[in-house]
């Protein structure tokens, strides 16, 4: 029984829980009742530590937990004795003051200590060890605060998250709330972490009407970028109607109308392109995506067609000569087709590369860069990730960076290389190219300056981009303009792998040998959270045993999803406890359900261009290495070697990295990995999806799960192609760009290995 329009006074002595994504907060007050603590549920969002609560809501009865008052909406006082001041400054509420630096400041000035900071903070470097600098630090500290506490309270009524208020705040500084009030839509494109969701709860409760068309407009580009998270690069009209109307629940016309504005202000681009039937559809693109796509064909036609050439040394190349001393350098003879391929990356301004392991897709990279360096040309390699990029380093010898810092990306996304600005290369090598979306596909070959070679390695039957496209495969269309080997037979100490033969064997549609190997092993289990628990064993216990792997370094757990008992999100909360567990003399931080501990492998899960050297982006990983709780940052060394720090306010671009999805994978190869397959992720269960968590996979791959599961995922092939019409654009009708009209490419050469 609960007796509601109560009311508590308390201060707020701990926080025991805390999620950051909708405020809900469960803590410990004390009411001045002889020392008992009291708990609290509900939203205190922005609360801090020592602070006087008056709270309003309801007492009630947990049947787990006991008594405990439920918190509708509360006001804050300031501490006014001694000990409350000191708790609160303490509690990390102002970055650069700590426990112990609080307990100084009060020492010094007693219950007058936070009415001195807000009248005269300049009095704070009377406290030993504290400096000009830091005093005026924390003076600016205390005013952000209280600034985002404004903001705070007022988002309190329409549910929005502490990190999403300091997120908002940091965006539009003092007019936050005018935007918050005004254009509440603003804020799903502004505001990282803001969807139209959100952003229409918080619209609905500052009393925009439903039918407003800002608000259709909002929802309309809402869908259409929910669905570049799909892949689409751009939705048919009809599709896009039909999800709005569902979205939105408004009739049909209003959308039409709505979607028909949005197009007079260029707030998205309809155009006719050829469907999958062949048969024309009206395409609905948001206006990067198309612009993206429109400029990649023409910048590849640009790139096929120039008379230049900075490889003029093998138009006439003795090629019988030069593929002999290569043989003679590297010790081994090439394959015919592989012979085709690097004759291909060396004569042709653009080709492609493709194939699945062991068919010597990575001798064939480095035969090409030994040749072309042996002419002295400027060799410029790449991939998408730091993991990829070391390794192609490793395999050539040369230096390879991530695309991203090669293009020395910008805030904002733009890059520092671009047609005005080519890259000084003669060739550019670009591997895990199956990883590139259009948007960062169109900003690469922009940077290709005309003349140099480039050569696209990648293995087309993994999963496509996560970001939007299907860059790699339109580019192996069929009578497309560029030419392209596909590398087929596995070579005999490849065949030697379980890891390689069942890889191919997926890949064909047939089951994969899960005994008799040394290096590919099935753990069979049906239930789903027992297979959860079974992967930490293997991880943890199992693996090391018997093959001497560091479970954190060397073994990944690949999910093919991130909920449920299986996934990603619950084994990296169990393999933290087995790996990285809590211990009194280790300093660990609470953000939201998480908590982060030095030690810890984590991954970026969003393109950050203003962290870093030269940007983190999503897919980064690295290992927590500091966490500095005074200064409120945590420090990460990511996996190319770069220490990034993060403000204790930035965590939400941070996600536990012992288990990932299969898709964030992508672009990385581990010694060992680890993939839970169960009946829980059926959906998500394809065989491009096992394919490539296999793939991953140097020396070692387990299985842990179902039979059952595994059976649908090597049958069940990926429904559907994706919306893209890059592959129509390359055959030059609508290729322009740049102000370019695009030409068709002309003769086509393909090349196909022998079969396995």
């Amino acid at each position: 029984m609960a007796f509601r329009n109560a009311v508590l006074e308390g201060v707020l002595e701990r926080i025991t829980y805390a999620n950051e994504d909708n405020g809900y907060t469960v803590a410990r007050v004390d009411a001045g009742r002889g020392g008992e603590l009291l708990t609290v549920v509900g939203s205190l969002l922005g609360a801090q530590v020592g602070e006087s609560l008056r709270m309003e809501g309801s007492w009630g009865s947990h049947p787990q937990y006991g008594r405990q008052f439920t918190v509708e909406n509360y006001t804050t006082v300031l501490p006014a004795t001694v000990q409350g001041i000191r708790r609160y400054l303490g509690s990390g509420l102002i970055k650069g003051v700590g426990p112990r630096t609080a307990e100084r400041i009060v020492d010094h000035f007693g219950t007058a200590t936070l009415e001195v900071i807000e009248a005269d903070a300049g009095k704070l470097i009377e406290v030993p060890g504290l400096g000009p600098k830091r005093t005026k630090k924390i003076a600016a500290a205390w005013e952000e605060q209280k600034a985002i506490k404004e903001v705070m309270i007022f988002l309190q009524g329409v549910g929005v998250s502490t990190s999403i208020a300091v997120r908002i705040y940091k965006k539009y500084g003092d007019a936050s709330i005018s935007v918050v009030r005004n254009e509440p839509y603003r804020l799903a494109s502004d505001v990282w972490g803001i969807g139209f969701l959100t952003a229409d709860r918080i619209a609905q409760s500052v009393g925009i009407p439903h039918d407003s068309p800002e608000r259709v407009k909002a929802g309309l580009q809402y869908a259409l970028s929910q669905s570049t998270d799909q892949g689409h690069c751009y939705l048919p009209e009809e599709r896009l109607i039909s999800d709005a109307v569902k979205l939105l629940q408004v009739g049909a016309g209003l959308v039409v109308d709505c979607l028909g504005r949005l197009a007079a202000e260029e707030g998205v681009v309809r155009e006719s392109v050829p469907g999958e039937d062949g048969r024309p559809v009206t395409a609905v693109y948001l206006v990067p995506f198309h612009r993206a796509e429109i400029s990649l064909a023409s910048q590849l036609h640009r790139l096929l067609r120039t008379p230049e050439d900075r490889l003029p040394a093998f138009r006439d190349v003795d090629w019988d000569a030069a593929l002999g001393w290569l043989a003679a350098r590297t010790g081994a003879e090439l394959a015919p087709e592989q012979r085709q391929a690097v004759r291909l990356a060396l004569s042709e301004k653009v080709a492609v590369l493709t194939g699945g392991p062991g068919c010597g897709k990575s001798f064939t990279v480095r035969s090409v860069v030994e040749l072309a360096r042996a002419k002295r040309a400027k060799v410029v390699l790449a991939a998408p990730t730091g993991r990829a990029a070391k390794r192609l380093a490793e395999l050539t010898g040369a230096e390879a960076s991530t695309v991203h810092r090669l293009l020395e990306l910008k805030p904002g996304g733009d890059a520092a290389y671009d047609r005005e600005r080519p890259l000084d290369a003669d060739l550019v090598v670009v591997d895990e190219a199956s990883m590139l979306d259009l948007l960062l596909a169109n900003k690469l070959i922009k940077a290709v300056p005309p003349g140099a070679h480039l050569l696209l390695v990648g293995d087309v039957d993994q999963l496509p981009s996560v970001g939007a496209g299907e860059v790699l495969r339109d580019l192996l269309a069929e009578e497309g303009p560029v030419p392209a080997v596909r590398l087929k037979r596995i070579f005999r100490q490849a065949q030697q792998s379980g890891v390689v033969t069942n890889a191919h064997r997926i890949n064909s549609g047939v089951q994969p040998v899960t005994h008799g190997l040394s290096d590919f092993f099935l753990f069979a289990e049906d239930d789903s959270e027992e297979a959860g628990r079974l992967t930490v064993d293997v991880v943890a216990r199992r693996i090391p045993a018997k093959f001497g792997l560091d479970p954190r370094r060397d073994v990944q757990v690949l999910a093919p999803m991130h909920r449920g008992p299986a996934g990603a999100g619950a084994l990296n909360g169990l393999l933290q406890q087995a790996l990285t567990p809590g211990r009194p003399d280790l300093a660990e931080k609470r953000f939201g359900g998480r908590v982060f501990r030095v030690g810890d492998k984590v991954t970026q899960i969003r393109n950050n261009y203003e962290k870093g050297a030269c940007g983190v982006f999503n897919g980064t990983v690295g290992v927590v290495t500091a966490l500095h709780p005074d200064d409120q940052r945590l420090t990460v060394r990511t996996d190319e070697d770069e220490e990034v720090d993060y403000e204790f306010d930035e965590l939400d671009e941070l996600a536990h990295a012992y288990a990932v999805t299969i898709h964030r994978s992508q672009g990385s190869e581990y010694p060992a990995v680890v993939i839970p397959v169960t009946t829980g992720a059926w959906m998500m269960l394809q065989r491009n999806l096992l394919y490539t968590a296999v793939t991953r996979a140097k020396r070692l791959v387990v299985l842990v799960g179902s039979r059952r599961a595994i059976g649908q995922a090597v049958r069940t092939v990926s429904a559907g192609r994706r919306c893209t019409a890059l592959d129509h654009r390359l055959f030059g009708r609508s290729a322009q760009g740049d102000g370019e009209q695009a030409v068709p490419g002309g003769d086509r050469r393909r090349v196909e290995g022998a079969g396995c």
